[in-house]
Order: C-alpha cells, then sequence, then structure tokens
C-alpha cells in the first residue's frame, strides 16, 4: 500500500506543458519521482519551463518544442522523444486551443484551429506514440494517457468559444472510444475535465489579459460551488491517481476536477 501512488521512474511526456495545467501536472510528476518531457510551440517558453521545474523539484525536465496541430510536429515530437527513450508510461494529452466571437461573426479558422489542436493532435500523437506506450505495457503495470478535457465538453460554456466546448465534448468521446480499444493492450486511457484553474486561458477570458500572477483570482473562485479556483495539488494529484497502481482499473472515465462546478450546474 505505500507504493500504491507512486510513479517514480516512469516516464511521462505532457504537451502543452509550459504553462498552465500542463505545467502543474508536470511539477506534479516531477515531484513524485517521474522524468518529464514538457512539449509546447514557443521554444524558448518551453525551455525556460524545463529549467525551472527541474531546478524547483530536483528532477529531470526535457523541452522538446513542437507545434501538434498538424501531423509534421506530432512527428517530430514523438522521434525526439524516442531518440533518447524506448518507453513512455504517461502520455498527457494537455496542449489546446480556444477561440472566442459572436456566433455571427464566428470564423472558420476560429473553429479550424481548435479542432486541430484539441481533437486531432490527441488522436494523432496517441497514435504515433504507441510503439514506445506498448514498450511500457504490461498486465501488471499498464501504460497510461491522460487526455485534457473541459467541463465545457460538459456544461454549456459561460463564453461564446463555440468550437472549444465542442471540442472537448469531442475529447471526452474519442477518451472512451480510444480506451475500448487499446485497454486490450494494457494501455489505460481516462480523461479529467478541469473547471477554473489560474491558466493563461481563463486569464484572457475573465479580463485579466493572460496573467496568472498577481491577478484577482479570488473574485473568479467566489462564483464556484468550492468558492475558490483549482490549484497544483488539485490537478497534480489527480493525475498521478490516474497514472499509478491506484489508478490501474479505472478505464476509460471522464473525471471532473472543477470544485462542484458541473455537480451544481
Amino acid at each position: 500500500m505505500k507504493d500504491l501512488f507512486s510513479i517514480a521512474g516512469k516516464v511521462a511526456v505532457v504537451t502543452g506543458g509550459s504553462r498552465g495545467i500542463g505545467e502543474m501536472i508536470a511539477a506534479g510528476f516531477l515531484a513524485s519521482g517521474a522524468r518529464v518531457y514538457i512539449s509546447s510551440r514557443k521554444a524558448d517558453v518551453c525551455e525556460a519551463t524545463a529549467a525551472r521545474l527541474s531546478a524547483q523539484y530536483g528532477g529531470e525536465c526535457i523541452a522538446i518544442p513542437a507545434d501538434l496541430s498538424g501531423l509534421e510536429g506530432i512527428q517530430s515530437l514523438r522521434k525526439q522523444v524516442s531518440d533518447r527513450e524506448d518507453r513512455v508510461d504517461i502520455l498527457v494529452n494537455n496542449a489546446g486551443a480556444s477561440w472566442g466571437a459572436p456566433i455571427d461573426e464566428f470564423p472558420e479558422n476560429g473553429w479550424d484551429k481548435v479542432m486541430d489542436t484539441n481533437v486531432k493532435s490527441i488522436f494523432f500523437l496517441t497514435q504515433k506514440m504507441l510503439p514506445l506506450l506498448r514498450n511500457s505495457a504490461s498486465v501488471e503495470n499498464p501504460a497510461r494517457v491522460i487526455n485534457i478535457g473541459s467541463i465545457d465538453g460538459i456544461k454549456t460554456p459561460s463564453f461564446d468559444s463555440f468550437s472549444y466546448g465542442a471540442s472537448k465534448a469531442a475529447v471526452h468521446h474519442l477518451t472512451r472510444q480510444l480506451a475500448s480499444h487499446l485497454i486490450k493492450e494494457n494501455i489505460i486511457v481516462n480523461a479529467i475535465a478541469p473547471g477554473p484553474y489560474p491558466t493563461w486561458m481563463l486569464s484572457a477570458g475573465v479580463g485579466f489579459g493572460g496573467e496568472t500572477e498577481g491577478v484577482d483570482w479570488g473574485s473568479v473562485g467566489k462564483n464556484n460551488p468550492s468558492s475558490r479556483v483549482g490549484t497544483m495539488e488539485d490537478i497534480a494529484g489527480l493525475a498521478i491517481f490516474l497514472s499509478s497502481r491506484a489508478g490501474a482499473f479505472t478505464v476509460g472515465e471522464t473525471i471532473t476536477s472543477d470544485g462542484g462546478s458541473v455537480a451544481c450546474s
């Protein structure tokens, strides 16, 4: 029982890991003894985050910048990971995008960008990572895939982000479909649907201009049933559960991490 939640020594890949929820999960994994690869589009930001997390948590965090909205970037990430590792124990598909506009003005490129980044990339990155995941997978210790959805894929979004909510609902259903196929290969797929967290995306939506430090998150949290926004411990704790022996019999689920937002809606 003492190792029930252990992920020590595991190799994890976290997309969109340079900030927000991806960074929080990467930090939790590092603190728990995993070796973590993070990816994001901006090389300088990705490398700075990897260096900071490595120093802060004493682990090994490696930056691999990549644009995962297309197959070229997906193939590049897979190759760079496979050049360094012969297995991946945990894949966290967190990279995401949003777009807001009134319904009469919502553009096609806003729709396509969100769907490509939020849905297509999850399927094809998981597909390309399968050889590395299979190298890790066993009955006793399955490999894990965690897709980051959203409560906006469960309930009506607060913002005019029409493609975002639809994309996250697709992520939840894709999670179940992938899980039904890959559990036979000892690869467990689940999803997390976060609610309000102190991220760049939510900051931009509530008028903080993308700032996550030095802004009044309490004013956002007071509108949530739990009277707060989420923390690193909340999202990383759930991801660690899903990645450890404790979560090895949980398959194809979408678990909310929202302080009661969906339950009380």
